[in-house]
C-alpha cells in the first residue's frame, strides 16, 4: 500500500482509505457483522485512514470505527465531520457551542480523547470565508481536543476560499473521472498551501464500479434513490450530480479502458491516485470482498498517458458541460 502526506497534519496515510457513510446509513440495509469485516479486512491490507460523520446513522458510523480501534491494536487515523446536525442548517449554527457539543460528541462516539481530524461538513458557503469560525476551531485544537481540521466542501471556489485560513490542514472534495474541475483550478493551490486533499465519491456513488444498470433497483432509504436532483442534500453528492443515463454511458465508455484483470472500480481509483496533489481517496465498501478490490487499486500500476487523455476526451463529451460549471 502506498503512503502518502496528509498536508500540514503530517499523517502518513494510505493512499486509499475507507469511506464510511455506507456503514452508518443512507445506502440501504447496514449489516454490522460485514461492516466489521470490511473494516478488518481494509486495515489487513495497510488501510490506514478512515473517514466519517457524526451525522453517517446519527453516530452509527463512529460507533463502529471505535469498536474497531478496541479490537486492533494498530494506529490508525480517523477523521470525522462536524455541522450537517444543525436544523436548520445555517451559517448561525456554526458557533462556539455548537461546535464544541458536536466535538465532545464525536469524542464521545470514538472512545478518544482527541480528534485525529475534524472536518465542518460542507456548510453553507458563507461559512468558508468567516475568519470567527477557524479561530474556534484554532481554539479547539490549542485545547487539545483537536490535532487538526479541515473542510469539507462541494464546489472549487468553496475550497480555494477555505485554504485562505492557515488552520486549514485537509479539503475534502468530491474528485474523480466525472469530475474534473478541481484539477484544474485548485489542485495547484493546495500545493501551494501544503493543503491535504481527501479525494471523496470516487466512485460516483457506483457509476464508476460499472455494475449500475438503467434497472438496478435502490433502497428507498438509498441516497441514490430520493436525492438525483438535490432532494435531500447537495445533489452532487448523489452520482457526483451526473444525470443517471448519462452516467451509465460514460462509464460504458471508460470500461473499454480498462485492461484485462482490472475492474472499472479499480481502474477509477487509480485514476484519481495519478494526481500527485491528491493524499487519499476514499471509497466505500460493506464486505470484505469490496475493501479488498479497493485496497489493491493503490497496488495496480501507472496509467499510460493515453489512457489518461481519453478519460478526459470521455468527460470532455459527455460530462464538462453537464458538471463542470455548477461545482
Amino acid at each position: 500500500m502506498e503512503h502518502r502526506t496528509l498536508g500540514k497534519t503530517g499523517y502518513e496515510i494510505s493512499s486509499i482509505g475507507f469511506g464510511a457513510w455506507a456503514i452508518g446509513g443512507t445506502w440501504g440495509e447496514v449489516d454490522d457483522t460485514q461492516s466489521l469485516a470490511a473494516l478488518h479486512r481494509a486495515l489487513d491490507l495497510g488501510v490506514n485512514f478512515f473517514d466519517t460523520a457524526d451525522v453517517y446513522g446519527d453516530g452509527h458510523s463512529e460507533r463502529l470505527l471505535r469498536r474497531l480501534r478496541r479490537e486492533r491494536s494498530e494506529p490508525f487515523v480517523i477523521a470525522t465531520k462536524a455541522g450537517r446536525r444543525l436544523d436548520p442548517h445555517v451559517a448561525s449554527g456554526y458557533n462556539r457551542e455548537n461546535l464544541r457539543a458536536f466535538v465532545e460528541r464525536s469524542l464521545q462516539n470514538l472512545g478518544v480523547e482527541a480528534l485525529d481530524l475534524l472536518q465542518l461538513h460542507c456548510p453553507p458557503s458563507v461559512v468558508y470565508g468567516q475568519d470567527e469560525i477557524f479561530e474556534i476551531l484554532d481554539d479547539l485544537v490549542r485545547e487539545g481536543s483537536l490535532r487538526a481540521y479541515g473542510v469539507s466542501v462541494e464546489t472549487v471556489a468553496e475550497a480555494l476560499t477555505a485554504i485562505r485560513h492557515p488552520g486549514v490542514a485537509t479539503v475534502q472534495i468530491i474528485f474523480n473521472a466525472f469530475r474534473l474541475k478541481p484539477a484544474e483550478e485548485f489542485f495547484a493551490a493546495a500545493r501551494e498551501a501544503d493543503v491535504g486533499i481527501i479525494a471523496r465519491v470516487p466512485l460516483a456513488s457506483g457509476l464508476l464500479t460499472g455494475k449500475l444498470r438503467r434497472d438496478t433497483p435502490f433502497a428507498s432509504d438509498d441516497h441514490r434513490a430520493f436525492n438525483r436532483h438535490g432532494e435531500a442534500f447537495d445533489r452532487g453528492e448523489t452520482f457526483s450530480g451526473v444525470d443517471y443515463e448519462v452516467g451509465l454511458e460514460a462509464a460504458r465508455q471508460l470500461q473499454e479502458l480498462v485492461p484485462p484483470g482490472t475492474t472499472l472500480a479499480q481502474f477509477a481509483l487509480r485514476w484519481i491516485l495519478m494526481f500527485p496533489e491528491v493524499s487519499c481517496a476514499i471509497p466505500g465498501a460493506r464486505t470484505p470482498a469490496q475493501a479488498e478490490s479497493n485496497a489493491t487499486a493503490a497496488d495496480l500500476p501507472p496509467l499510460t498517458e493515453a489512457q489518461m487523455q481519453a478519460v478526459r476526451r470521455v468527460y470532455d463529451a459527455l460530462l464538462r458541460a453537464q458538471v463542470h460549471p455548477l461545482w
